[in-house]
């Protein structure tokens, strides 16, 4: 299973960016999609996550500004950033709790993509 992560970019403070993971493989079913981000220097850190229901969570720095969304159908997740702010710069990585035929899960990884936020 991979997941392929697409939309980083540069944007001035104030600006918007859409984010979008796919998963693609072997996939009986996916539990929760997730969004991490770690900018230069720091450890990576929780930003958005959605369940197979629909719930979602956030970073506090983020509620108001992020909303994540999800096609499960596709295998996709999405991630609208509003108001961006240069503290938002980081790579941002997509996280998937990938269902097993068998019942097992497999937590997948996706590869970085890049949000600079700069004037």
């Amino acid at each position: 299973v991979q997941l392929q992560a697409s939309g980083g970019g540069s944007v001035q403070p104030g600006g918007s960016l859409r984010l979008s993971c796919a998963a693609s493989g072997s996939i009986f079913g996916i539990n929760i999609m997730s969004w991490y981000r770690q900018a230069r220097g720091k450890q990576r850190e929780f930003v958005a996550r959605i369940t197979f229901g629909g719930d979602t969570s956030y970073r506090s720095s983020v509620k108001g500004r992020f909303t994540i969304s999800g096609d499960m159908a596709r295998n996709a997740v999405y991630l609208q950033m509003s108001s961006l702010k240069p503290e938002d710069t980081a790579a941002y990585y997509c996280n998937a709790d990938i269902r097993n035929s068998d019942g097992t899960v497999n937590n997948v990884w996706g590869q970085g993509t890049l949000v600079t936020v700069s004037s």
